[in-house]
């Protein structure tokens, strides 16, 4: 029986385990309840009792090697850097990317940025407008060409009911139910009917301000645009206006800024102008402040429009207005460093 001990003590001491299931297989092998070392605590009843004493304090013994033998074997897996522990428990199952947020969102938070420096709050519409918001109310004569189905998509062909062309319906509502000062912003999707081309799509995005307040000139205007000018793009930009025309404004002007791709010099991104167009404002026209209820004899105020496909073209040189809603994830991975 001694002779049968010492023979498992000298087997246990040289046990080894590639990982913690062969560890486990050993347990079972020495410490179950079917395994050797039980098995002798069976076997002792046979023995003379003479020589019990002995041969109980030796197999408590090797139990007690056996046992601690295992669990060492088992904590060095444990603590091995090679095994488990190099499993990160929190990751997921797969590899997965995580997304980047679409440039012209990046655009719309940089602009909306700016004004807010300025004073400017946010305000939103409906997409689904009425003809008195988008045209009516901003000064649009019964017969003016952007009513035409050829520019405007109405819903079930209802003369009452289309999609905005515009977010400067965002600034008609305003004005109805608030009385100066106001200063928003009015970011949004508008729709037109027009082809689909590399330069211009049947829906795209806007961001429209309006400022009305006693005494608000054209100068107010001219800062705020150079403002915007140098933030959006840089401090060597300059700005000039061009005389134009819009229902809803009077005077009226378009905006152009010093090219950025060549600094002003002339190159084909300018047309070799050195100038660039990139949006549309001037002065609330008095019928458009007494269609919505303010006062035109007290109140002043300017308004300015730009297309934020305009401003991401020139930010990030993106030539094709296509690639801004078609979902390349190839396309949209190039805008990671811009976050």
């Amino acid at each position: 029986m001694l002779d049968k001990i010492k023979n498992l003590k000298e087997e246990i001491a040289t046990l080894h385990a590639k990982n913690a299931e062969q560890v486990e297989i050993l347990r079972i092998k020495y410490l179950s309840k079917k395994g050797l070392i039980p098995a002798l605590f069976n076997d002792f009843r046979n023995v003379a009792p003479e020589l019990k004493r002995e041969i109980g304090v030796a197999i408590n013994e090797l139990k007690e090697y056996a046992t601690e033998t295992i669990n060492n074997l088992r904590e060095s897996f444990r603590n091995n850097d090679s095994g488990l522990s190099d499993i990160d428990l929190t990751r997921s199952a797969s590899p997965c990317d995580l997304g980047t947020r679409h440039p012209l969102s990046l655009v719309r938070e940089e602009i909306i940025d700016i004004f807010r420096r300025l004073g400017f709050t946010v305000a939103e519409g409906p997409e689904i407008e009425d003809d008195w918001h988008v045209f009516s109310s901003l000064n649009f004569a019964d017969d003016h060409p952007a009513r035409d189905m050829q520019d405007t998509f109405f819903i079930n062909r209802h003369p009452d009911v289309l999609l905005r062309t515009h977010t400067s319906s965002v600034q008609s509502r305003v004005m109805e139910k608030t009385q100066p000062p106001i200063r928003i912003i009015c970011p949004g999707r508008v729709y037109r009917n027009e082809a689909i081309s590399a330069r211009a799509h049947c829906f795209f995005h806007q961001v429209e301000a309006l400022y009305i307040d006693k005494n608000v000139s054209f100068a107010d205007l001219k800062q705020t645009l150079m403002y915007f000018a140098k933030e959006m793009f840089d401090a060597d930009t300059q700005i000039r206006l061009r005389p134009s025309y819009f229902p809803f404004t009077e005077p009226s002007a378009e905006m152009d800024i010093s090219c950025n791709i060549c600094g002003g010099k002339g190159c084909g991104f300018c047309k070799h102008t050195g100038w660039v167009e990139i949006l549309g404002c001037g002065m609330v026209d008095p019928n458009v402040l007494e269609a919505c209820g303010i006062d035109s004899k007290i109140y002043s105020g300017f308004a300015l429009g730009m297309g934020i496909e305009r401003i991401a073209n020139l930010k990030y040189r993106v030539n094709d207005l296509r690639l801004f809603s078609e979902n390349d994830v190839r396309f949209l991975d190039e805008f990671v460093a811009a976050h």
